[in-house]
């Protein structure tokens, strides 16, 4: 009571207006009376309200102090239960959670997350081509550009070049190591692919078949590829006699992993021929004249002339002859391209300008790749 006469007192003497003199003062015994007499002479107390917002820690009551400290985190959890979060993620959430704070930028582009990615999507279209141009391609992103630049040997410009170089390779990676990928790493491989920045080698089946060129049915043709994500189709640049070929909108199922890793424009070593027999798949290399690279062309092992046993698989004495017969069924029986012979041993690059020269050959065993042959498979014959 006492407390609310002295307070009723204060606003009295404010109200007085033109007394300046007392107006000032009685302000001040408003505010500070109270807080002097708070649990002096009474035991019910009265809070300040809050008129500003606290900008200290220590100022906060302690009530949001504990409620704060009680907030949990998810760096807080197990790291088995964090990477199971983290395995969950598709790549773009990875790229998302790396951006949250340095702990998770080096959990979320660790190659044991991007590994199950990369393979899930590039694993059907890389091959051991693919992986020796990726690492000629890290290689050339480790070296500055200007170190083969040609710098006179002696003198003053080799000695400034050589400090010059020595601080810039520590510098950049430093940078590396604080702000950048390491180049080598699965997720800079994944995303090199993914943004279509790095031509990678691989195969493309029926080349330029959806541009008229029923030609090429049934075949395979070295190319490098660059994946437009917009349209998720791939771009692919053909070498043809000097020049290079691109065709567009190549979708997944015509793209395949390097069969061998022998180039383009070098005959294949047989290595099959001894077992081949009656029906058997196999892949041969057919290019028009000497000066183009080779292609993959499908095609089964068939009966020669002399075998009268095409029902009687017992007496088949076809796979002990030194003559092969293989047949490209997509022509017509009376068509040029459909058979040719080759020879078991000594077997090199035959044929001529008329129906083109043949090269190595390689047994297709795998389900797979005949499904994807068989899928290709055109809906009238060739002639």
């Amino acid at each position: 009571m006492l407390l609310f006469l002295i307070s009723c007192f204060s606003f009295l003497l404010l109200s007085k207006v033109g007394s300046r003199l007392w107006a000032f003062p009685s302000f001040l015994f408003c505010i500070f009376v109270p807080l002097f007499t708070k649990g002096m002479f009474f035991t019910t107390s009265f809070e300040i309200p809050r008129m500003f917002p606290y900008t200290h820690k220590n100022m906060r009551p302690k009530r949001e102090i504990l409620e704060e400290t009680k907030e949990f985190s998810l760096l807080d959890l197990p790291d088995l239960a964090l990477d199971s979060i983290l395995d969950k993620l598709n790549p773009s959430e990875l790229c998302s959670m790396a951006r949250v704070c340095y702990f998770l930028r080096e959990k979320c582009t660790s190659d044991h997350f991007w590994a199950k990615h990369f393979k899930q999507k590039w694993s059907g279209v890389v091959g051991d081509s693919f992986y020796r141009e990726w690492q000629c391609y890290v290689a050339s992103r480790r070296v500055p550009r200007f170190l083969n630049s040609r710098v006179q040997k002696g003198g003053f410009l080799q000695f400034f070049y050589g400090i010059f170089l020595k601080k810039l390779q520590m510098k950049e990676r430093d940078c590396v190591s604080r702000f950048f990928l390491p180049v080598n790493s699965v997720m800079s491989c994944y995303l090199a692919l993914e943004t279509g920045k790095f031509w990678f080698p691989a195969q493309v089946f029926n080349r330029e078949v959806q541009n008229g060129h029923i030609g090429f049915v049934l075949s395979c043709y070295d190319a490098k590829l660059s994946y437009d994500s917009t349209s998720d189709n791939f771009v692919a640049r053909y070498p043809s006699h000097g020049k290079s070929m691109i065709e567009e909108d190549i979708e997944w199922d015509r793209i395949r992993a390097s069969s061998v890793d022998t180039p383009a424009n070098a005959t294949h070593v047989s290595t099959c021929l001894d077992e081949l027999k009656p029906d058997d798949h196999v892949e041969i290399q057919w290019r028009r004249s000497k000066e183009f690279p080779y292609g993959w062309w499908y095609g089964v092992v068939g009966h020669i002339e002399s075998c009268t046993a095409y029902n009687n698989e017992s007496h088949c004495q076809c796979h002990i002859n030194d003559i092969v017969i293989l047949e490209f069924k997509q022509y017509s029986v009376e068509s040029q391209w459909r058979k040719v012979s080759i020879f078991r041993k000594d077997h090199t690059e035959t044929g001529d300008g008329a129906v083109g020269f043949y090269g190595g050959i390689r047994k297709v065993c795998k389900k797979g790749e005949i499904e994807s042959w068989r899928h290709l498979w055109p809906d009238c014959t060739l002639e």
